[in-house]
C-alpha cells in the first residue's frame, strides 16, 4: 500500500520543503493551503497521515479535526507558531495524535511522521475493495465494479469511458493535457489523434448530466481536469 501524507499550510515555502522533504523519503505527497482544501483532499487523496497547520484561513486546523473526527484511518500532526500547552491539549482533545511547534527539525517531523505511519496503518482494517468509490455530488463510481452512478442510477459507459472518467475524478483539480489522458487511457500504440479524447469528455458529459461543465472543465489550450467534490463528501 502506498504511504500517503496530506501537508497542509498557508506558507508555500513550508510546504514546499515538507513535501520535497517526505518525497524524498519515498511517500505519496499531495498538498492544500487551507482548511477546506484540506477536506477535499482528504476525501479524494485518502491520506493515512496529514500534517496540518493551525492558523489557516477559510477554516482552521481546530475546525479540520472536527470535521474529521472519529475517523481512525488517518492521524493528524499538527503544526503551529505557538507554544501554549493549552493550545496544545486543545489540538489533541479534537482528535490530533501529535503536535509540533514552528520552527521546527525536519529530520524530527520525518520521525514523527514514520512512526505516526506505523500506527494508522496497525490500527486500520483492511480496505474492503467492494467499498471503494470515488464519490463527486451525486456522481459516484464504483471502483470494483466498474460501475458509475448518478442520483444513483447506472450509467451505460464504455471501457474507455470509464477509464477516462476515473482517472479525472480520482485527482480533482488537476489539470491533465490531452496527450496525457490519451497515453493514460489508450496507450503509447494508439494511432489516433487528440481529438478522440475530446469525443469521449462530451460523450461523459451528456452521459453524466454534466450539461453546464462543472464536473469536467475544459482548460483552454491544454486539456481538462475534473472539479473538486464539495468539502466534507464522503468517499
Amino acid at each position: 500500500m502506498n504511504k500517503k501524507v496530506l501537508v497542509v499550510d498557508d506558507e508555500s515555502s513550508i510546504v514546499s520543503a515538507i513535501a520535497y522533504a517526505l518525497r524524498r523519503e519515498g511517500y505519496e505527497v499531495e498538498t492544500a493551503n487551507d482548511g477546506e482544501e484540506a477536506l477535499v483532499k482528504v476525501a479524494s487523496f485518502h491520506p493515512q497521515v496529514m500534517i496540518l497547520d493551525v492558523m489557516m484561513p477559510k477554516l482552521d486546523g481546530y475546525g479540520v479535526c472536527r470535521r474529521l473526527e472519529g475517523r481512525e484511518d488517518i492521524g493528524i500532526i499538527l503544526l503551529t507558531v505557538k507554544n501554549d500547552i493549552v493550545d496544545k491539549i486543545v489540538g489533541l482533545e479534537m482528535g490530533a495524535d501529535d503536535y509540533m511547534t514552528k520552527p521546527f527539525e525536519i529530520r524530527e517531523l520525518l520521525a514523527r511522521v514514520k512512526a505516526l505511519m506505523r500506527r494508522v496503518e496497525k490500527s486500520s482494517p483492511p480496505s474492503d475493495p467492494k467499498n471503494q468509490a470515488i464519490v463527486n455530488g451525486t456522481l459516484r463510481i464504483h471502483i470494483a465494479h466498474r460501475t458509475v452512478t448518478v442520483n444513483e442510477e447506472k450509467l451505460d459507459l464504455t471501457p474507455k469511458e470509464f477509464d477516462l472518467l476515473t482517472i479525472l475524478m480520482s485527482s480533482p483539480e488537476r489539470v491533465y493535457t490531452r496527450d496525457d489522458l490519451l497515453d493514460r487511457v489508450w496507450g503509447m500504440e494508439y494511432a489516433g489523434g487528440t481529438r478522440t479524447v475530446d469525443i469521449h469528455i462530451q460523450r461523459l458529459r451528456k452521459k453524466i448530466g454534466d450539461t453546464d461543465q462543472q464536473k469536467l472543465q475544459t482548460v483552454y489550450g491544454i486539456g481538462y481536469k475534473a472539479s473538486a467534490p464539495e468539502p466534507g463528501g464522503t468517499v
